[in-house]
């Protein structure tokens, strides 16, 4: 018979907590992770067809044509959707994919200030969560 103090019990109890809302919150990130990839798709594909949505400035450093950026947002939402699908699946290699496509999506999307301010920060956001949930979240403990 083992004694459990009520520290031990509480800290188990934050702990499952925890786990419980990172699970949750991984579940949703791969919800988030397919619903950028759609929305990242379709921004790509209106920057390619130069839609008159997009503000580009004069200068800007890391200044791309808006129809090469179009291509970027196409292939890295595509990407996402399908890691954010086997995410939600369970598969083992999506968390890794995801965690490195996040960060990608983080730098593409900083890059992409200029051209859309609003919808890059939300989405660098957006990332963040997806990063926490699928970093902390430990499916053994589960």
């Amino acid at each position: 018979m083992t004694h459990q103090t009520a520290t031990e019990s509480s800290e188990r109890g934050s702990d499952t907590t925890r786990q419980t809302f990172a699970a949750v919150g991984s579940i949703a990130g791969g919800v988030v992770l397919l619903t950028v990839g759609i929305l990242q798709f379709l921004e790509g594909i209106s920057a390619v067809a130069k839609d008159k949505i997009l503000v580009v400035g004069p200068q800007y450093t890391y200044q791309f044509d808006v129809t090469a950026w179009g291509w970027i947002h196409i292939v890295l939402g595509v990407l996402i959707a399908v890691t954010g699908i086997s995410l939600m699946a369970g598969l083992a290699w999506a968390r890794i994919t995801a965690l490195i496509l996040v960060a990608l999506s983080i730098i593409a999307n900083f890059l992409w200030l200029p051209y859309n301010p609003w919808w890059a920060v939300l989405v660098i956001a957006l990332d963040v969560f997806v990063i926490w949930a699928i970093s902390t979240w430990d499916p053994d403990r589960f």
